[in-house]
C-alpha cells in the first residue's frame, strides 16, 4: 500500500516538499504545543522555542501560498497561526510584568 512518504522515495523528493499544505498545517499543530507549553511555563526557553516554532509556521505559509490549492484549508490554518502568535505574545507580556 502506498503512503505519502512513500510517494516521496518514488520522486526523489522529501515528503515535506512534495506536500506543502500538509506540512503547513503539521507546522501549525507544533507551534501550537509550543505556545500553549510557553503559556503554562512562560519560562524564556519555552517561550523562545515557541517563537521558532511560529516562524517556521510562517515559513512554511509562504511555501504552501505558491500552490494555491487547499486554499480553504490554509486559511483555517493561518488564522489558528495568527491566534497562536498573540496567546504568545499576550503570555510573554504578562510574563513581563
Amino acid at each position: 500500500m502506498w503512503e505519502a512518504k512513500d510517494l516521496g522515495k518514488e520522486f526523489g523528493q522529501s515528503w515535506k516538499k512534495q506536500h506543502p499544505g500538509t506540512f503547513f498545517g503539521n507546522s501549525v499543530e507544533k507551534a501550537e504545543r509550543a505556545v500553549k507549553q510557553a503559556m503554562s511555563h512562560p519560562e524564556e526557553m519555552a517561550i523562545e522555542h515557541a517563537f521558532t516554532a511560529i516562524e517556521r509556521a510562517e515559513n512554511a505559509f509562504v511555501n504552501v501560498e505558491q500552490y494555491d490549492n487547499e486554499l480553504d484549508t490554509i486559511q483555517q490554518h493561518k488564522s489558528q497561526l495568527d491566534l497562536i502568535k498573540q496567546q504568545l505574545n499576550d503570555a510573554r507580556m504578562k510574563k513581563g510584568e
